[in-house]
């Protein structure tokens, strides 16, 4: 069967997704002459949802696009701040994104966050039930039809885990409002209403609370607080302007 060649060039933070040979500049490839760009795409590696415009020969085509042979196809990444229409900018994150989960929780936004491997399935109608950007580094994850969007995050690091999904998408930071291991909001809580969590240390020392409206976890200025102080200040100083 004869193929139908074009030549593909991939913006510079996409080529992680693709084998080095793609990586220098714009390098044939043959397709069925059926497949739309979208598809010709995610089969060199790169997950749709990391895809801003596509733009064959200087003008831009939707992802249904065919490729007719010998065009020129630049693959750009999504501009940032990438905008979410349709719903309150909410994420969801899988098994592998703990720490990003209780640091966004920490800043105000709203995170799901599953603690056991559900399953691709299983997250990507959750994505869809609740619209919530699926965050993840899992490609396969990512290019399941039933998300309702998503988003690959680029780094293992915590810290810039959360730098790139604050620059990325630009959420409202609204610190110290959510619970950290459930999602729920908080509100001001008596020593009393939280006695019987605390230790007698900190019965003895502390005096302002907070407790999850969901879950009831009473929450502190307790030992940890400088650590989680200087994370707030950060995203505060780099990004509250931004949102």
């Amino acid at each position: 069967m004869n193929g139908t060649e074009i030549h593909v060039e991939f913006a510079p933070s996409l080529r992680l997704f693709v084998p080095h040979t793609r990586r220098g500049g714009a390098t044939p490839v043959v397709t069925d002459g059926v497949s739309t760009l979208g598809h010709v795409v995610e089969s060199l590696g790169v997950p749709l949802t990391e895809v801003g415009a596509l733009v064959v020969d200087g003008r831009e085509v939707p992802v249904s696009h065919v490729p007719a042979p010998g065009e020129t196809v630049s693959v750009r990444a999504v501009e940032r701040p990438q905008q979410v229409p349709g719903a309150p900018l909410r994420f969801l994150l899988d098994v592998h994104l703990g720490t990003l989960a209780r640091r966004l929780r920490l800043l105000g936004v709203d995170t799901a966050y599953e603690s056991t491997d559900i399953g691709d399935p299983a997250l990507a109608a959750r994505s869809a039930a609740e619209k919530r950007v699926m965050l993840s580094r899992d490609r396969g994850l990512l290019r399941r039809r039933e998300l309702w969007a998503g988003a690959f995050v680029y780094s293992t690091r915590p810290e810039d885990q959360l730098r790139d999904v604050l620059d990325r998408f630009r959420p409202e930071l609204c610190p110290w409002t959510r619970c950290t291991a459930c999602n729920g909001l908080l509100k001001e809580a008596t020593k009393e209403e939280v006695a019987h969590q605390l230790k007698h240390g900190t019965h003895r020392s502390y005096d302002v609370f907070a407790q999850c409206r969901a879950c009831g976890r009473a929450y502190w200025k307790g030992a940890h607080h400088d650590q989680l102080e200087a994370i707030v200040e950060r995203a505060l100083a780099e990004y509250a302007d931004l949102s």
